[in-house]
């Protein structure tokens, strides 16, 4: 028998911390996925700013773009 730790109570889930990542569908707007992954519209600063390195405009999103969603600080 080896020193082998007990993981049987471990228990998964998503942390609140954790980046998230959404596909933008057409229809999409920042400020419509903000309103979906934090419940309020107005956080769409929080996605635009972590994104920066794909988007250059806030206006400008398009169906099929990975966006990353950060955890709400």
């Amino acid at each position: 028998m080896t020193d082998m730790p007990d993981f049987s109570n471990v228990e998964s889930g998503s942390s609140s911390t954790a980046t998230k990542i959404y596909e933008v569908k057409p229809g999409d707007s920042l400020s419509k996925i903000a309103k979906r992954g934090y419940g309020n519209a107005n956080k769409w600063p929080q996605i635009f700013e972590a994104n920066k390195d794909v988007l250059k405009d806030p206006n400008k999103i398009y169906p099929g773009q990975k966006l990353k969603i950060p955890a709400l600080t």
